[in-house]
């Protein structure tokens, strides 16, 4: 069955369709924006490079899971001159002494709030509330966990999933050539295939780290297509001939 162009749908249905566009829109908006500060200045400088999204899986071989925890999404819960008393101390070797009489203070302060031994805390989050805990995580840093990324990664496959399905269903009805709504409607799927497979690639070599950024490009800017060809064919709609 020929599913109904935007110019034959009523008010009500362009109100509701437009409605979840835009919340949709929107909420893709707000998850850029918390890429952006969750993955900026892992590699100690403002924005968002290709070396973030390396350092996020990856890891920073070079440095410890706590230095690249607090330069990167940690960094905003401490003042500079605190961050810089925490990255010395684990470069001179990361000592019981030194963290008695500088880090702790600072720990307990700042972090034990979320990081507390007797706080509910999410899967690999750790405890910082003593010596021996903080140690643990003043190692190599090897990026996301193995479990983290299974765990993140198919929460991203339903969720994602879901919303292309339920924005591919309004934006069928635009009127466009078969093979460009067919390439709009499937290339987003497949960049999110690629996507969380470049995740685990990432994990192995930083490299892919640029696939990660491509596919994540192609599946926003497909997206955005979809919403704004549907947004704008319900309320300005096509009056030429009719695409099939």
């Amino acid at each position: 069955m020929q599913a109904k162009s935007f110019r034959d749908v009523d008010l009500h249905e362009r109100l509701l369709y437009s409605a979840f566009l835009i919340l949709m829109g929107v909420g893709y908006l707000m998850a850029m924006a918390y890429l952006y500060v969750s993955h900026q200045m892992h590699d100690g400088k403002p924005g968002v490079s290709i070396e973030d999204i390396a350092f996020s899986y990856y890891g920073n071989r070079s440095g410890t899971r706590l230095e690249s925890a607090i330069r990167g999404t940690m960094s905003g819960f401490l003042q500079p001159e605190e961050r810089h008393t925490i990255v010395a101390w684990l470069q001179e070797g990361g000592y019981r002494p030194g963290y008695e009489g500088l880090v702790r203070p600072i720990i307990e302060q700042r972090c034990l709030a979320c990081h507390g031994r007797d706080i509910p805390r999410a899967p690999g989050q750790p405890d910082l509330s003593s010596y021996d805990s903080v140690h643990e995580v003043a190692n190599i840093d090897t990026g996301m966990s193995l479990l983290s990324l299974l765990r993140v990664s198919h929460i991203h496959l339903f969720g994602i999933g879901m919303l292309l399905f339920a924005v591919g269903m309004i934006f069928r009805r635009a009127q466009l050539a078969a093979p460009l709504k067919v390439t709009l409607i499937l290339l987003p799927y497949l960049a999110v295939a690629v996507d969380i497979l470049a995740w685990f690639l990432t994990k192995w070599d930083p490299h892919y780290a640029v696939t990660v950024v491509t596919a994540g490009v192609v599946l926003g800017g497909a997206l955005a297509a979809q919403i704004l060809i549907s947004l704008y064919q319900m309320w300005w709609p096509w009056r030429g001939k009719i695409v099939r």
